[in-house]
């Protein structure tokens, strides 16, 4: 499905009704670069999937105003045009206190719901202040949508794990049957025996469950919140539905994988300038002639990084040939640093990288490259092209985006893929290497496979990964939730073909 496909779907199917998504983090920040206001994209696979989709559909999109300069550039109304050079969608900030912030974000959100939802063997930490700031904030996210909505009808597209509260805060607020409201969560769903420990779990679920409908990116994790709700609160499941019946309210529950503009990436990369820039690239960090490696990530304990240095060094342990002959680069976007986990990792993987470079350094060549800090799609997607490997060793992830933007970008269908039994891609990329992160030696092993794996075989594997990713791209996933969304109020629309 194709970009002009979905806005015709769109602008058919919705007729009336304002399109508005809720995020945390928003699509685009304003930050100062020497003295002047730049306009930036922030990483993550929320802004990845989605900012496509709304440049098709032309919504609005209410997120949490993060820029140091964000204020200087909105209206009255705290909303802005955007992306700034080619304007498709209106962006609404929410300005929130520090206090709120350390409360809501770094606390409830990411100290607790993120733990406790991840199995990656991290306590969770549950305190009440916390608790009331992510209160606090979702009502002030429901007073920001009710004001930009009025008394118009509107579809209500909220994403992720920071806004449990918010569906059943605008249900109280809106006229019987203004809106519709759907909740994509984009981290895993945790089984009964993780979830009950939450102090709040009866509060988050009320909230979830006055949705119309949940999407998660697999199956799995939509059993594993049939099974939460049917063991914690009294309800009706209705498994041929696969749905949940609460107080005379229906939450349909489906599974939707998320994923990335396949062509827009596959075209992007094979334009002239990108030759010049691997060119560039390969000379800035000094690869001559070895063969790259790559990983990127959030530095966040979900993603597997220290197992992934530890199965680099055991690799060059056992392979002690391939010195001087592969680099390993991993770009990593520092976050949440205000959490001591957080910290205590950040502080693990400098170590790490230390101690391998010390290790098995020769003359000029040094095996790892760590480097912090977003960068600019084009030279991340040239990275992605040049790299023959391309590392993701979640030891838990709803999706990962990597995977699939690394499968985009390799338009001569070269390049391995290893990839996590544990990441949720995994279910659709079943040609890609996978691995047990937590195995140091046959994660290393699998590494030295897609290094040593034949042309013909590493081809076949690419071409079949590309076209699950072409046929199943961004606008498709869209197309798919927002059918199964109008569903809701158009009853006899049958299941959009997409």
């Amino acid at each position: 499905m194709l970009k002009e496909d979905l806005q015709g779907f769109v602008q058919e199917k919705l007729g009336d009704y304002m399109f508005v998504v809720v995020s945390n983090r928003q699509p685009y920040e304003h930050v100062y670069r020497k003295g002047k206001i730049e306009c930036q994209r922030p990483s993550g696979g929320v802004i990845t999937a989605l900012d496509p989709v709304m440049q098709a559909c032309h919504g609005l999109w209410i997120a949490a105003g993060s820029g140091e300069a964000d204020h200087r550039v909105t209206d009255r109304f705290d909303k802005i045009e955007v992306p700034v050079d080619d304007p498709a969608y209106s962006l609404k900030r929410v300005w929130l206190t520090k206090q709120e912030e350390e409360g809501y974000y770094y606390g409830y959100s990411n100290d607790a719901l993120w733990p406790l939802c991840h199995t990656a063997f991290q306590r969770p930490v549950f305190k009440q202040e916390d608790w009331q700031h992510y209160i606090n904030v979702n009502e002030k996210f429901a007073k920001a949508v009710m004001e930009e909505i009025g008394t118009a009808k509107a579809f209500i597209w909220i994403q992720d794990y920071h806004f449990c509260l918010l569906p059943k805060l605008l249900k109280d607020r809106a006229e019987a049957n203004q809106l519709i409201i759907a909740h994509f969560w984009h981290i895993p769903w945790p089984g009964y025996e993780a979830f009950r420990i939450c102090p709040q779990k009866d509060e988050i679920l009320e909230g979830m469950l006055a949705n119309d409908m949940i999407g998660f990116h697999t199956h799995y994790h939509c059993n594993n919140f049939i099974e939460v709700v049917d063991r914690q609160l009294e309800s009706k499941i209705d498994r041929e539905r696969f749905s949940v019946i609460r107080k005379d309210h229906e939450t349909l529950i489906r599974p939707y994988p998320i994923s990335v503009d396949f062509e827009e990436i596959n075209q992007h990369v094979q334009s002239d300038d990108f030759e010049r820039l691997q060119s560039e690239l390969s000379e800035e960090f000094h690869l001559g002639d070895c063969r790259l490696l790559l990983g990127v990530d959030r530095i966040d304990y979900t993603k597997g990084i220290p197992e992934r240095l530890w199965a680099i060094d055991r690799l060059l342990d056992k392979r002690p040939e391939l010195k001087g002959k592969i680099i390993f680069l991993q770009l990593g976007v520092l976050s949440r640093i205000h959490i001591d986990k957080y910290k205590s990792l950040n502080d693990e993987i400098n170590a790490l990288v230390e101690k391998i470079n010390w290790k098995h350094s020769t003359g000029d060549w040094s095996p790892v490259i760590l480097l912090r800090g977003n960068m600019p799609a084009n030279k991340l997607r040239a990275l992605y092209r040049m790299a023959q490997v391309c590392i993701v060793s979640s030891l838990h992830d709803g999706m990962n985006l990597v995977s699939k933007e690394f499968i985009s970008a390799h338009c001569d269908e070269e390049g391995a893929l290893v990839l996590s039994q544990f990441a949720g891609s995994a279910r659709e990329l079943t040609e890609a290497t996978l691995i047990n992160p937590y195995d140091s030696e046959q994660f290393s092993e699998s590494i030295y496979q897609a290094l040593t794996m034949p042309q013909e075989d590493r081809r076949k594997r690419m071409i079949k990964m590309r076209q699950m990713v072409r046929e199943n791209n961004i606008y498709r996933w869209a197309a798919r939730f927002l059918s199964g969304l109008l569903k809701i109020e158009f009853k006899e629309l049958q299941e959009v073909k997409v």
